[in-house]
């Protein structure tokens, strides 16, 4: 059985996959026909139940988001997560990021520190996934969200069939 320390980590984005853009013209009439929750009308997009879907998967979960410790405030009591860790950005002039890499590729593959990790976003590229390849030691899932979508069924599905392989329980 693998223990909760060897589990690999799954750092999550807010924005695209818990918060889907959806449709521009259908979701702008929907936002305005909702309240505004907290000053961000997206919020209502949140599905409250997510959270125990992402913690059912059995990784210790990292914020990995803009959001930064607003993303424990505001977005994971409304989906049901406990407080969780959240990956600090370097300032903007911590170095240069080579052309078509995310700027969050690094910080994410220092924070994994050779540790098995999923990464969730809609932003992710090709060129992200092959400097991970040769950046990280470890296994990693760089798994790309539809940002109209959001995480669905498909994707946990590939997250469960991913830690089947690398982190059988």
């Amino acid at each position: 059985m693998t223990s909760a320390a060897e589990r690999p980590l799954l750092f999550l984005d807010v924005d695209g996959p818990l918060i889907p853009f959806g449709n521009a013209q259908a979701a702008a009439a929907a936002d305005a026909s909702m309240p505004v929750d907290q000053g961000n009308p997206l919020l209502t997009r949140l599905d409250p139940g997510v959270g125990a879907r992402l913690m059912a998967l059995g990784c210790p979960l990292v914020w990995a988001s803009t959001w930064m410790e607003e993303a424990n405030e505001i977005v994971a009591p409304r989906i049901g997560l406990p407080r969780l860790p959240v990956l600090e950005w370097p300032d903007d002039g911590a170095g240069e990021v080579p052309r078509g890499l995310h700027w969050k590729t690094r910080p994410l593959v220092e924070w994994a520190d050779g540790r098995p990790f999923i990464w969730i976003d809609d932003e992710i590229s090709d060129m992200d996934r092959l400097w991970v390849a040769a950046s990280h030691p470890g296994p990693s899932l760089l798994h790309h969200v539809d940002p109209a979508r959001g995480l669905e069924d498909s994707d946990f599905l590939t997250l469960a069939a991913w830690l089947r392989v690398v982190a059988p329980r």
